[in-house]
């Protein structure tokens, strides 16, 4: 294995590739529920709000898989948690498609898929990359972002019409054959947790000096705070509340988008492109996202992100025809990436990577708790009051709350001196 920059490929790009796939698969699959939401509901005989409370529970316990996730990569290495993540995937999926009550459907669905997807999921896979690079960071990770909007793009439609040729069970064993076929080699050919100790960082000086004066400052000495201290501090819990923002927002539209879209008028085929579209947008998008961010204050482009993202929100409720609905999830796609991406970058900036695995873990559960609340109130708030505007306008709301509390993060810079004033006295 090359660690030179010059003439030589660096393998951690190698490592970024597997995660990005990785991720295209679980967040996919994650954020793919709306095809499933109505074949599943008629199928099964549950209402809207019971369903979404399913899929609500099953959010939380994503999340609450997150800490445990990111611990045991740590302790245990990345292969060791991708592998006990697809076993407990590959269980839980067997055990839905024969599920036909509701309490099973929740045990089976819910609860233990969740759990299995939280270890194979972006929490896993940021440790590893964070450890493998440091010049180019926010890049790398920014392609964890790009698997996630590939995923909505691919998955969507494609699970879309699989479900309408062989039904949601069918559906989801064909996905369980593609995820083992695929996350079993790359786990033991790619993963490595062992990084080179200069990382990306090229080997010469005065090479290095020459381009970081242009691109990022060198890394820093941090606070060795431990977890317990983190989490007491001003930014863990500014990072926390973008990203419930994101969860809140990504689940609702991934659980209720295409529903929300087939109550307005359109047919499920183009409800789901026009949510595809959104995730095809981002890929290219996520790219120009990554480089920008080891370039600009990582904060702003955060702040600028869930801004847009609300205003988009918005506009979705309002579309009336197929060109409006393209046209807004174009744009919506330009934003829809990089918020998860950059909180992690961030972390890592003001805590150091030796961190960023476990404090990744729970400010996750933030999303996740607000994914929770998003898909049960997007069913629940439509049959109450039978509009979307309950759960639509509201994230629009939340997220434009989360844009000003980001746009209070420290700088990139000046780490040190906010922490300083946010370390809570011994």
């Amino acid at each position: 294995m090359s660690t030179s920059l010059t003439g030589h490929w660096y393998f951690g790009w190698n490592i970024v590739a597997a995660a990005t796939l990785i991720t295209m698969l679980t967040v996919g699959m994650r954020m793919g529920i709306g095809p499933f939401f109505l074949p599943m509901a008629e199928d099964l005989a549950m209402s809207r709000s019971m369903l979404g409370g399913i899929v609500a529970i099953g959010m939380l316990c994503y999340g609450l898989g997150m800490p445990l996730a990111g611990h045991l990569a740590g302790t245990h290495g990345t292969r060791f948690v991708l592998m006990l993540g697809t076993v407990i995937v590959v269980v839980s999926i067997i055990w839905t498609v024969n599920a036909r009550h509701p309490f099973t459907f929740l045990l089976a669905f819910g609860v233990l898929m969740s759990l299995g997807f939280s270890f194979v999921s972006p929490v896993a896979l940021t440790p590893i990359i964070a450890r493998w690079f440091t010049r180019r960071r926010g890049m790398a990770l920014f392609f964890l972002s790009t698997g996630s909007m590939a995923g909505i793009a691919i998955l969507t439609p494609a699970l879309t019409w699989s479900i309408q040729s062989v039904g949601w069970q069918n559906t989801l064993l064909g996905f369980c054959v593609l995820f083992v076929t695929l996350i079993i080699p790359l786990t033991f050919l790619v993963m490595r947790d062992q990084a080179p100790e200069h990382t990306d960082l090229p080997q010469h000086k005065e090479h290095a000096d020459k381009q970081h004066s242009d691109t990022v400052e060198l890394p820093t000495p941090q606070y060795e705070l431990s977890w317990r201290e983190a989490i007491r501090t001003r930014p863990f819990w500014q990072i926390a509340i973008g990203l419930f923002a994101c969860g809140y927002s990504m689940n609702l539209l991934g659980t209720q988008g295409v529903p929300m879209l087939v109550d307005h008028g359109f047919d499920p085929i183009t409800a789901s492109y026009g949510i595809g579209l959104i995730g095809l947008v981002a890929i290219p998008s996520t790219l120009i996202l990554g480089r920008l961010s080891d370039i600009l204050q990582r904060k702003n482009l955060l702040a600028a992100i869930y801004l847009i993202r609300g205003i988009g929100f918005v506009a979705l409720l309002l579309v009336a025809t197929v060109w409006e609905l393209y046209v807004v999830a174009a744009i919506g796609g330009v934003v829809w990436a990089g918020s998860i991406a950059l909180s992690s970058a961030i972390l890592a900036d003001v805590y150091g990577i030796r961190l960023v695995g476990l404090l990744y873990g729970w400010t996750y559960l933030g999303h996740q708790v607000g994914a929770m609340i998003s898909s049960w109130l997007g069913g629940w708030g439509y049959e109450y009051f039978g509009t979307h505007w309950v759960a639509f306008g509201s994230t629009a709301a939340i997220l434009i709350i989360a844009a000003m509390v980001s746009a209070q993060l420290p700088k990139r810079g000046f780490v040190q001196a906010r922490l300083a004033t946010c370390v809570p006295k011994r």
